[in-house]
């Protein structure tokens, strides 16, 4: 077995041997970049983790917290209200 490249540089034929350490190390926060014939070509970074889906308890929760604007009140009175109420 290869060892890799401790510096984060490793050219196609290793990254091909060795992705799923490759895609630990990334995520590990590593930077690896893959080279071609000696020069950098491609670097692997890790995805931003999605977003949480909404749930049918977080529709629960803005249904009961849903109120009517009134015209005198800007958006951001109005949350900071919301907030302030739910904090109680």
């Amino acid at each position: 077995m290869a060892i890799l490249c401790p510096m984060g540089q490793h050219s196609v034929a290793e990254a091909k041997n060795h992705l799923s350490d490759l895609i630990d190390r990334t995520i590990a926060g590593e930077a690896v970049i893959i080279t071609r014939h000696g020069h950098p070509v491609v670097e692997l970074k890790p995805l931003r983790p999605r977003a949480k889906p909404v749930t049918p308890e977080d529709l629960d929760w803005l249904a009961a917290h849903r109120v009517e604007m009134n015209a005198t009140e800007d958006a951001g009175t109005a949350v900071s209200r919301m907030r302030d109420e739910d904090e109680r």
